[in-house]
């Protein structure tokens, strides 16, 4: 039989993964092309034959996912593969009809197939949509085993924007490996909070090498999360963190809702900030998805060094850009921090966008009154400094989770929001990790 051939759609993340781990050195397929969305300047590039294997030494090209249906049908192309995250599930039948009108099948991959056996036990953290508060549950839970005694090594989701093949494997573990790496805002966010805590994390493209790198040197791999997607590795614990700020999503998106299908324990997250009829909507609905499941009730506390200066002033409010844009928030802890300190006013800042982040505003024009740390490049990263320093304000007050001032300029004074997981009640992490310890790790001191 002739190899079938088939388009993977992705964003640059868990599309070379499904590659790397169904496709490449496969005969069965022809993987003719990726297309990409939600990453700008990944359109145009290829996915390099370093890593393709030996079947495509050329590469394999990446275009743009508006070109897709042309790409059928010039190629005769038989499977489309569906394979980022995100998204609701409306839009996601939206293009398998398409795709399907086209004259391809419309397939999205399992969770075995495309998930690695570690030699080490691993505790994944993921979500039902971005900005549920991933970051923060990571960070509790590497603490937490951390403080057992454990050797905790962390491997987040790809976010490979720069030369694919000098991204196969990458390790943090300092700040020069930021700049090593030549890592964006969007990397930066991930991994500076790791290294805050004299924690390691692992990230790239190739993620069969980079857990044999990670288990040489951890106990235990605490796998975090992008977006609402799966875990890459098969979890011994699988972490979920749904958000009751956006009711019913962990219903209708996906991959999110296969993750509350699929999860141990579901962290409702910010339940000091939500309206009880949401939180009732959310609970309900784990609880109905996955009875078996433990719930864990959290808020997640900000904090701001200086936040008393905030009082009165004209505040211009950075958040988190993903939470944003695909996360589809319309304001974050900046702006709770904001209204909590009694800012006299937040500013507008629409009317300041420049370059790349201007475009960014025109695809997501419901963003609300913030700027969104967009720096998928140094382009992009030079047009949000020129934004924000244009905007007419006394303070800016950035939420995102890495000081912006190691890669941008900021003329005015500036304060930083942080936030933490603290968990409301029981079960909490320490009582279900322990539990976890206690299976995977019997003679670990208590």
């Amino acid at each position: 039989m002739s190899p079938i051939k088939t388009i993977i759609m992705g964003a640059a993340g868990r599309d070379f993964h499904n590659f790397n781990l169904v496709y490449r050195d496969n005969p069965q397929y022809e993987v003719l092309a990726f297309t990409a969305t939600q990453i700008p300047d990944i359109a145009g590039r290829k996915y390099p034959g370093k890593l393709a294997g030996k079947m495509y030494p050329k590469g394999i090209p990446i275009f743009a996912e508006s070109d897709l249906l042309d790409l059928i049908k010039k190629h005769k192309v038989e499977e489309v593969v569906f394979s980022y995250s995100d998204v609701p599930h409306e839009y996601v039948m939206h293009h398998a009809s398409r795709v399907v009108a086209a004259g391809a099948a419309f397939k999205m991959l399992g969770y075995q197939p495309t998930a690695i056996k570690a030699k080490v036990p691993v505790v994944s953290v993921c979500a039902v949509r971005t900005g549920s508060g991933k970051s923060q549950t990571t960070r509790r839970v590497v603490k937490q085993l951390k403080s057992l005694g454990l050797k905790v090594v962390s491997i987040r989701h790809p976010m490979p924007y720069g030369d694919l093949e000098k991204q196969i494997c990458q390790r943090f573990a300092a700040y020069k490996d930021l700049d090593k790496h030549e890592c964006t805002i969007e990397e930066r966010e991930e991994y500076e909070p790791h290294i805050d805590m004299g924690a390691v994390i692992y990230s790239g493209v190739d993620y069969q090498v980079i857990g044999r790198e990670a288990e040489k040197e951890a106990d235990v791999i605490v796998w975090d999360g992008g977006n609402n997607d799966l875990p890459f590795f098969q979890s011994d614990l699988k972490i979920v963190v749904a958000d009751p700020h956006r009711p019913n999503h962990e219903c209708t998106y996906h991959p999110g809702e296969a993750n509350i299908y699929a999860a141990d324990v579901i962290v409702i997250n910010k339940i000091d900030s939500c309206y009880p009829d949401d939180l009732h909507t959310v609970r309900e609905n784990v609880m109905r998805m996955n009875p078996r499941a433990q719930i864990v009730e959290a808020a997640s506390p900000i904090f701001v060094d200086g936040g008393s200066k905030i009082r009165g002033k004209r505040v211009v409010v950075v958040e988190d850009g993903p939470t944003l844009t695909h996360g589809e928030m319309t304001y974050g802890a900046g702006v709770v921090a904001a209204n909590r300190y009694g800012a006299g006013e937040i500013v507008d800042p629409k009317g300041y966008f420049v370059g790349t982040m201007l475009e960014t505003l025109q695809k997501y024009p419901n963003i609300g009154d913030i700027i969104p740390a967009m720096g998928y490049g140094k382009k992009q990263m030079a047009d949000l400094e020129k934004t924000l320093n244009a905007v007419p304000c006394d303070l800016v007050v950035s939420a995102t989770p890495i000081d912006l001032t190691r890669v941008i300029k900021i003329k005015k004074p500036h304060l930083r929001v942080r936030y933490e997981l603290q968990e409301i009640g029981e079960p909490d992490m320490a009582a279900i990790l322990g539990e976890f310890c206690k299976k995977h790790f019997p003679k670990l001191r208590k």
